[in-house]
């Protein structure tokens, strides 16, 4: 059953308002989003009943729960900032970021989307790359990003990055003739690196995005930068890696653009160079090596975007594969019973959320109604993967 929040084209006003005061309240994140919206049908519903199911999941405090004046302020600032929000499902969200898992349900964009957001174009729906790699490359990785991305541009393709330092940087540099897509860990008043602010504007200049999920004013943390990576594949038909050691958050992108279907390419580099280690390792995974545009124009060239590999419009979002049991006041004590036996095959060790119903031997449904309320109290760590741990 889908949430009557599901927007056909546009949020109303109020929905977008509510919208973003469930997403801007404590402990909901994208899953939760989407689980809250499926059972309770809309924001607004979903926003009366967070107290309650705060205190089922364990929690202590009630949540903090934005207010109507906090999204009003939230999204003048984004107006007056010359950006807008987007919802899933609407035109201008970016065609591929909704078919990833546990996409964000609202995306502040500043930019031209008409090279991107055109849904009737096979080429807007796919052709799109990302390329990263080391902050600290050396100048032939750079000129290396710098060559492929600029070819990729003459096929036709957008290039998608993470405006970092080094791989980052030359690879939007060079794709701004034919567009380029820059993804932010903070709010997008919060350009980070400090010195790659004239590259943004230059993005913006040439016609090209710069795309968040988080709120403006929000400065980007260190935890934030993997949040921010799997919208950098998610958004992309495939990656490519140019210098990456062994624990190089460009393999954190790597690995969500697997989990996400997406083709991972990788540079291969002089095995002495630290910063070749990841690419190489990727290669000897089973990443396609790439020694110029070619080796990526035939592998995605092939694939042509294959109808299934991709569905037709948002409902992903709002599917019910993370179906929720209905609670009613006559099974809440068995759900208190139920929670007891989730807690005790939870553990700090991530876990996937398939594993917890075959070892609890509980109805999916009720499994994900539990951690739901586990996430909601902060009981809960998600990570990539639909792996979860208790905190």
């Amino acid at each position: 059953m889908y949430g009557s929040d599901r927007p056909k084209e546009q949020l109303s006003d109020s929905q977008r308002i509510a919208w973003l005061r469930l997403i801007r309240s404590s402990n909901v994140g994208p899953t939760t989003f989407r689980q809250l919206i499926n059972k309770y049908g809309t924001a607004e519903a979903a926003l009366d009943i967070l107290p309650e199911l705060t205190r089922r999941g364990g929690g202590k405090t009630s949540p903090k729960i934005a207010t109507r004046e906090q999204a009003e302020q939230e999204l003048e600032q984004i107006s007056n900032y010359g950006a807008r929000m987007v919802a899933i499902g609407e035109p201008d969200y970016p065609y591929l970021l909704q078919f990833i898992h546990a996409p964000p349900p609202l995306l502040t964009i500043m930019g031209n989307m008409n090279k991107f957001a055109d849904k009737n174009s096979e080429t807007n729906k796919s052709k799109t790359i990302a390329i990263v790699g080391a902050s600290n490359a050396s100048a032939a990785g750079k000129k290396f990003a710098s060559t492929i991305a600029a070819q990729l541009g003459e096929y036709g393709y957008i290039i998608v990055s993470g405006l970092a330092r080094g791989i980052d940087a030359a690879a939007h540099t060079a794709a701004l003739p034919a567009g380029t897509i820059a993804v932010y860990a903070g709010g997008l008043d919060q350009t980070y690196p400090p010195q790659n602010i004239p590259l943004a504007e230059k993005i913006l200049d040439s016609g090209g995005l710069l795309i968040s999920e988080m709120a403006m004013g929000y400065g980007p943390r260190s935890k934030d930068f993997p949040r921010r990576n799997r919208l950098v594949s998610g958004m992309a038909k495939g990656i490519l890696v140019i210098e990456a050691a062994k624990r190089s958050g460009s393999l954190i992108t790597a690995r969500y653009a697997l989990e996400q279907n997406r083709e991972v390419f990788a540079a291969p580099g002089f095995p002495m160079d630290p910063r070749s280690g990841g690419t190489n390792r990727l290669i000897r995974d089973g990443a396609n090596l790439v020694t110029c545009v070619q080796d990526i124009i035939d592998e995605l060239e092939q694939e042509k975007a294959a109808p299934d590999l991709f569905m037709q419009d948002a409902e992903s979002f709002f599917a019910d594969d993370a179906a929720i049991a209905p609670q009613t006041s006559d099974n809440y004590q068995t759900l208190e019973d139920d929670q007891q036996i989730l807690l005790e095959a939870l553990s700090i060790t991530p876990i996937p959320v398939d594993d917890l119903i075959t070892a609890t031997a509980l109805p999916a449904a009720t499994v994900q109604t539990l951690l739901m309320e586990l996430d909601l109290a902060g009981r809960l760590e998600r990570s990539s993967g639909q792996l979860v741990a208790l905190i």
